[in-house]
C-alpha cells in the first residue's frame, strides 16, 4: 500500500492509470474512532462532515464515555489510499448515532468488505453495526481500539460479542497509521481467504 506523508497527503494526485476503484467502510458506535481511523491512514486530506455538537443534542447522542467529544459525523468521512497503478481503495467511515444509521444502507452498496471498529467501555454501540453488516451478508473484521490497557482479552470480547469463529477480531490504535493498516490488512487478508474457500476445487 502506497501511504503519502503529511506534507504530500493533502495534494496526493490520482494516478492517471488507476482503473479499479474498492470500498471499504468503517462503522461502529459514536466516537469510537471511526473518523480517526480515516484520516490516519487516507494519503489526502479526508472529506469530513463532522460538525461542532450542540444542545440539540442532549438526551440524544450519549455523550456519557466520550466527554471531551465537541464534534460529530452527520453524513461520512472520506479517504483515499492508492494500492498500486491501476487499484485504489476508498474509505467509508459512517456515522455512529442512531438517528443517522438510515445512511447505512447506502454506505453498505458496492462495499469489498467492513470494519467495525469497538470501544470495549461501550461493547452495546457494536452490536447494530455487526447485525447490519450480517444481514447484508458483507464480510467484515472486529478492531479493538485501544482507549488505553485492555482490561479483556480479545477471547473475552468474541465471547461478549458472540462473534463467529471466523471473523478476525484484532486490536488497534486509530490515531497511528501503522496499526490502522494492518486492520485494513486485516480485513484484505480475510477477504482474500473467503474468496479462495468459494473457489471450486480443480
Amino acid at each position: 500500500m502506497a501511504y503519502g506523508n503529511s506534507d504530500t497527503a493533502a495534494r496526493a494526485p490520482l494516478r492517471a492509470g488507476a482503473r479499479h476503484g474498492l470500498k471499504i467502510v468503517v462503522v461502529g458506535g459514536f466516537g469510537v474512532g471511526k473518523t480517526t481511523m480515516v484520516r490516519s491512514v487516507s494519503e489526502i486530506r479526508p472529506l469530513s462532515t463532522e460538525e461542532t455538537m450542540t444542545t440539540a443534542g442532549v438526551g440524544v447522542d450519549d455523550t456519557t464515555a466520550v466527554r471531551g467529544k465537541t464534534t460529530t459525523t452527520v453524513a461520512f468521512d472520506f479517504g483515499r489510499i492508492t494500492l498500486d497503478d491501476e487499484f485504489v481503495l476508498y474509505l467509508f467511515g459512517a456515522p455512529g448515532q442512531e438517528r443517522f444509521w438510515f445512511l447505512w444502507d447506502q454506505l453498505f452498496a458496492g462495499t469489498l468488505g467492513a470494519v467495525v471498529l469497538v470501544d470495549t467501555r461501550r461493547l452495546e454501540d457494536s452490536w447494530y453495526a455487526i447485525d447490519r453488516l450480517e444481514h447484508h451478508g458483507t464480510p467484515f473484521v472486529v478492531a479493538r481500539n485501544n482507549f488505553g490497557a485492555p482490561r479483556h482479552t480479545l477471547d473475552q470480547l468474541r465471547d461478549a460479542l458472540d462473534l463467529p469463529r471466523h471473523v478476525p477480531l484484532v486490536d488497534c490504535d486509530a490515531r497511528r497509521r501503522d496499526s490502522s493498516k494492518a486492520v485494513l490488512v486485516a480485513l484484505v487478508d480475510h477477504l482474500f481467504a473467503l474468496s479462495s474457500a468459494r473457489e471450486p476445487t480443480p
